[in-house]
């Protein structure tokens, strides 16, 4: 995925693994559940914008596995 990105590709993933969305330079949370309960943006942004969104499934497993930003380089998702 790195090459095709680094060869100026758009590259889409739908991905559960964490090790995964936790490199993603963007990632679309869809929720707040899956199925019928699902279907909207819940967050979006890099990994640790999600990780700030309180309402986001992904956001609260990513905040584990994140190091912690320092206060002055946070951005709002």
């Amino acid at each position: 995925l790195h090459r095709l990105r680094d060869h100026g590709n758009t590259i889409v993933v739908i991905e559960h693994n964490l090790d995964v969305i936790k490199t993603a330079d963007w990632v679309i949370d869809m929720g707040p559940e899956g199925g019928h309960r699902g279907g909207e943006v819940v967050a979006a942004g890099t990994p640790e914008a999600v990780a700030a969104v309180d309402a986001s499934h992904t956001g609260q497993y990513l905040r584990r596995i994140l190091k912690p930003m320092p206060k002055e380089t946070r951005r709002k998702a």
